[in-house]
């Protein structure tokens, strides 16, 4: 057993562990933060849209010394990925969810740069090491376990994606049933810069990000533009993999090769393939966020929204760890880390935005499927967040 407590120990080395570590290690705690890959984002297989409202309130201005790969600017929605496709074209700013800038990033980069912030602010990071569980006592989280090493903690905090096996060994959550997570496919295709600003018509700089809802379809789609690659994909509901001839790896190939989307992509170079879960079970599939000694952020904690028109989880990433650091700074303080004193960390997800768009999210989906955009798609889109009563 190591000699030294930590004041935290973080789990996972994304978005939300990071920003957790971070926050912590800025007020002078001592935080240690384990991560299974190699590097921070070494796994992650996220791609594409990071909105910044959240990071530049943790990162002032992160985005001038960040690897963003360009702001998005403009948006497209198609409904339907077969033969027959309709497409709407709209400016960013005009969709207020959230307000504020968003950047096309690869988190492989991005999160390696986060990462390298928390080491600055006086985090340890250590990586290539598994937790296998945790250490409690009378029902208190006090540490982890890792290998034959054990080291304690006045609070863990789990941010180790969304099959978090630490959280199901504490009975905080289930596994995700299949019609909660839904199976994304992405590939990352290298095309020089010049050659995507020609065909998505941007200028240096200027990102684009279209969604596909697959209308008649078993799957939706997504492209990104990055500064010389191009992250698409497909998604479907885990509970539908079994409801169609076509493996999901197939349905990507077919989305590539449709006529609108083929001379977008072609000549391009396979740079990375991934696919994962994305938990877009709202509000059914939230755990137990809390409880003696431990809090759960980000993906572990179910913090995604398929809005239709875009994809929320970063931020929500962000946000979370955000949160989860100040419920611990606060507990800290009194000296106190029961579940009623971390408490306050869900008390203070409901005040933010993210409980209100989780819960949400399938209603503002459904709005926007049912159509109406075609006029005035941020108007519509607005009044789908309204209905849903998300902002």
């Amino acid at each position: 057993m190591s000699d030294e407590r930590f004041d935290c120990i973080i789990v996972g080395g994304g978005l939300a562990g990071l920003t957790a570590a971070y926050v912590l290690a800025g007020e002078g705690q001592e935080v240690l933060l384990v991560e299974k890959g190699n590097y921070s984002g070494a796994k992650n297989m996220t791609g594409g849209r990071l909105y910044g409202h959240s990071l530049n309130r943790v990162v002032a201005d992160f985005a001038e010394r960040a690897p963003v790969e360009r702001k998005i600017v403009k948006e497209r929605l198609s409904r339907g990925v077969g033969e027959n496709m309709s497409t709407v074209e709209y400016d960013s700013a005009g969709v207020a969810c959230p307000p504020g800038e968003s950047y096309a990033v690869l988190r492989g980069k991005f999160d390696r740069w986060l990462a390298d912030q928390a080491e600055e602010q006086g985090a340890m990071l250590i990586y290539g090491v598994r937790v296998d569980s945790l250490l409690e006592e009378d029902g208190k989280v006090y540490g982890v376990v890792a290998g034959d090493e054990e080291m304690e903690a006045n609070v863990v905090i789990l941010a180790d994606g969304v099959n978090s096996l630490l959280a199901q060994k504490l009975g905080y959550k289930s596994q995700p049933l299949a019609s909660q997570a839904t199976v994304g496919v992405k590939e990352i295709i290298s095309l020089s810069e010049e050659t995507i600003n020609e065909r998505f018509n941007l200028a240096s700089g200027e990102g684009l990000a279209w969604m596909f809802l697959g209308d008649g379809q078993v799957y939706d789609a997504f492209i990104y533009t990055n500064k010389d690659s191009v992250s698409v994909g497909v998604t479907m509901m885990a509970e539908d993999v079994d409801k169609t001839e076509s493996s999901v790896p197939q349905m990507l190939e077919d989305f590539k090769n449709h006529p609108q989307i083929a001379p977008l992509l072609e000549g391009g170079r396979l740079m990375e393939y991934s696919a994962h879960l994305i938990p877009e079970g709202g509000e059914s599939m939230l755990p137990k966020l809390y409880g003696d000694g431990v809090l759960l952020a980000g993906d572990a904690a179910a913090l995604c929204a398929n809005l239709g028109f875009t994809l929320r989880g970063m931020d929500m990433a962000v946000e979370s760890g955000l949160l989860a650091a100040q419920t611990v700074l606060a507990a800290k303080e009194k000296g106190d880390f029961s579940a009623a004193a971390l408490s306050a960390y869900e008390q203070a997800l409901n005040e933010s935005f993210i409980l209100n768009c989780v819960k949400g999210g399938e209603a503002c989906r459904e709005a926007v499927k049912a159509g109406g955009y075609e006029g005035d798609p941020a108007s519509a889109f607005n009044a789908a967040m309204d209905k849903a009563g998300i902002r």
